[in-house]
């Protein structure tokens, strides 16, 4: 079943990709649509194709990608399944720093302030954890480095909420941080994307080592893994992947989390299989979401980030549920 997977995925990927670009509001015929995205006929209808439902398409599968990969990576490293991208605290952090993009009016006066408040915010992220976890800190330090920056991160945000004079201020805030791809431009791809693809990139390096890790710290170092590589390599890729993909898409949970449990019984108990069926699976859930926003809700703007919480939480529970029955 591995061997065929990946090429599976790819096609539903694919499949996926095209149907995003497809269905929308607008109503256009598959001729049309196509004609306007690849010949570029029909001034509006290219408009539609070229400068709207083409970023939002790639951005829904590089995002979820992003998330993905990062959550398997995540999992694989600290060994522990309820691991997710957020923990070490970037997600927070970058939507911090769009927040504060926000309410200061930055992003009002300038269009690319709020992702690039969201990648400094991700940044500072680094920052913090490297100097709480230490040179030499292991998983635990990590966990526990990430916790208190996204506490931190999570009552500052609140507190911006709570001190913000301006109630359309505050409402923008709170959309912005259900997560969503809409309105998104091709500006917003080449700020994101090489962030992201460098990131992902980063990440599949560390397969070899996650999978000398499932032995035991001891016996992977006795195989001449270098335990502090390989989480400066963690960190680093999941801080530029991550970073980039709140800067755009805002606060998307629970696709890290659920997409790799999902691949992990088709690909085995190797983390290096389950990198790339994770970034697979991830893009197909991130875009069959976003076509699903548009198909449920034309018309109320469904976010994206509410979307996967309602799916992804219940399977969240699940996931408990079935851990407390096996430890009994």
């Amino acid at each position: 079943m591995s061997r065929a997977l990946l090429p599976l995925m790819a096609a539903l990927v694919a499949a996926l990709f095209m149907a995003s670009l497809l269905i929308g509001p607008a109503g256009l015929g598959l001729g049309e649509s196509l004609r306007a995205l690849f010949a570029g006929q029909g001034e509006a209808v290219v408009l539609v194709m070229r400068d709207i439902r083409l970023p939002r398409a790639i951005l829904g599968l590089v995002v979820g990608a992003a998330l993905g990969l990062c959550g398997a990576a995540m999992q694989g490293f600290l060994r522990n399944p309820l691991a997710e991208p957020g923990l070490i605290g970037v997600s927070s952090t970058a939507a911090l720093g769009a927040v504060l993009a926000l309410q200061t009016g930055m992003a009002a006066a300038f269009v690319l302030a709020l992702p690039l408040a969201a990648l400094a915010g991700a940044g500072l992220s680094v920052v913090l954890i490297l100097a709480l976890a230490g040179p030499r800190g292991g998983a635990l330090s990590l966990i526990l480095a990430g916790i208190a920056i996204s506490a931190l991160s999570g009552a500052a945000t609140s507190l911006v909420l709570n001190l913000s004079p301006n109630p359309f201020a505050a409402m923008e805030i709170v959309f912005w941080m259900m997560g969503s791809l809409a309105d998104r431009s091709m500006v917003h791809v080449w700020l994101s994307v090489p962030l992201m693809l460098a990131g992902m990139a980063v990440l599949l390096t560390t397969g070899r080592g996650l999978d000398a890790l499932t032995l035991g710290e001891d016996a992977a170092q006795s195989m001449g893994l270098s335990l502090q590589s390989l989480r400066l390599r963690i960190i680093l890729g999941t801080a530029l992947a991550i970073g980039a993909a709140v800067s755009v898409a805002g606060a998307v949970g629970f696709v890290g989390l659920v997409v790799p449990h999902l691949m992990r019984p088709l690909v085995g108990a190797r983390p290096s299989r389950l990198l790339i069926a994770s970034a697979l699976g991830g893009a197909a859930m991130l875009l069959a979401s976003d076509v699903a926003v548009r198909v449920i809700a034309p018309d109320s703007d469904l976010k994206l980030g509410v979307l996967t919480a309602l799916v992804g939480a219940p399977f969240f529970l699940h996931l408990i549920w079935r851990m407390r029955r096996l430890e009994a």
